[in-house]
């Protein structure tokens, strides 16, 4: 089936799980979830034996007990998720040669079809550069945990395992997920939920060193103001539902047996926007804000990256920012950009944080002997840059 969509350009149209079209369309991300499941069962397969009941008669069950020498091997987990992100990384840049098929992903029938996802070019190269910046995150946790302080003490050292590995690299995973859905989503609300997947897992991820006090005090902030944020957000999204009916970021004509459906988005509705539209505008801009580290949204951000190891601060700097920039694009350009010549009702707001923030994290950073808490200013000013851009647009 295909349709025409507002770019004018053809897209085939599946229903999400209907059939083996969505496995086609969605192929990096179930890579994904196959590794996820693989660090699951590989490192625990070991010596485990079953016993039939009612009998003395024992079989192999492979799946605990002691374990085989090369399933606890400390690297095999690492190897796992490199392995994994490569694949993903291949299919998804596979996906933008040539004439790759756009697909666009529905659920529901008839007048209650809701867009879910949209399989495109600009989802696939968003895509790359998550799976990229984790990778690399995974490449420098071949044959150790990230960087710690070495330590003497015996529990601290029982740790530094295989299984603290496999946790290590299954949040990886999870949160490279997160940031997937986010790419290829066209509802608020899959958004907001790929959002929170990446979230949580990265959460956990700042504090994984819970043997430092830094790596935890850094992870406890960074949850309590990212889940505030998230709240905040998540009420501008129930607003925005309330005032428009759905949460469908762009509009969409879809030709079916029965005629032609036209599913009203939210980049129509705003023309006429209201002021609880412009309230839920901004209450979601808050949490987005919080994601790109914009001034005054960045306050957990230098405590995260100094507490979290060398690697995830890289993921924080990049993917995770990255991530936050679809949110706010999709919010921006898609929805509330106006169609005419008039300029942007967020266009002032925008460009005065915009240069507050690159100011601000290039002047914080001057006071900052601590190379991760520069990392972390350094980060903030490059959002301010980046909202420059946005602004411009606007």
């Amino acid at each position: 089936m295909t349709s025409n969509v507002d770019e004018g350009s053809q897209a085939v149209w599946h229903q999400l799980f209907s059939d083996s079209q969505t496995l086609s369309a969605l192929m990096p991300e179930f890579v994904i979830l196959i590794g996820i499941i693989a660090l699951i069962v590989v490192p625990n397969l070991g010596k485990a034996m079953v016993r039939l009941p009612l009998t003395k008669i024992r079989i192999p069950w492979f799946f605990g007990g002691q374990r085989f020498k090369t399933t606890s091997d400390p690297r095999i987990p690492a190897i796992i998720s490199i392995a994994t992100l490569l694949i993903a990384t291949i299919l998804a840049l596979a996906s933008l040669m040539g004439n790759a098929t756009r697909w666009i992903l529905y659920s529901g029938e008839s007048t209650e079809m809701i867009v879910l996802l949209k399989v495109d070019g600009f989802a696939r190269i968003f895509e790359i550069l998550f799976f990229g910046a984790l990778m690399l995150a995974a490449v420098a946790t071949v044959s150790r945990m990230p960087a710690n302080k070495p330590s003497k003490n015996l529990s601290v050292k029982a740790l530094i395992n295989n299984r603290r590995q496999v946790d290590f690299h299954i949040l990886l995973l999870m949160s490279g997920l997160g940031m997937a859905i986010v790419a290829l989503s066209q509802d608020l609300f899959m958004l907001f939920l790929g959002l929170e997947l990446a979230s949580l897992a990265i959460y956990v991820l700042v504090a994984f060193h819970k043997e430092s006090k830094a790596g935890t005090e850094g992870g406890v902030k960074y949850f309590i103001v990212g889940a505030t944020a998230s709240a905040i957000g998540l009420y501008g999204m129930s607003l925005l539902y309330i005032w428009h009916g759905n949460l469908q970021i762009s509009s969409h004509v879809f030709s079916a047996d029965s005629g032609v459906i036209v599913i009203q988005g939210l980049d129509r509705a705003f023309a006429n926007a209201d002021s609880l539209a412009y309230i839920a505008l901004g209450m979601m801009l808050v949490g987005f804000g919080f994601k790109v580290s914009a001034v005054p949204f960045h306050f957990a951000a230098p405590d995260a990256y100094s507490g979290s190891s060398s690697p995830i601060a890289g993921v924080l700097a990049t993917a995770s920012k990255a991530m936050g920039f679809i949110g706010l694009m999709r919010v921006l350009l898609l929805i509330s950009l106006p169609e005419g010549d008039g300029s942007a009702a967020w266009l002032i707001c925008l460009a005065t944080l915009s240069v507050i923030t690159m100011t601000w994290g290039n002047l914080a950073a001057l006071g900052s002997d601590n190379p991760k808490r520069m990392l972390a200013y350094s980060s903030v000013a490059h959002a301010g840059y980046m909202m420059a851009a946005l602004t411009a647009v606007g």
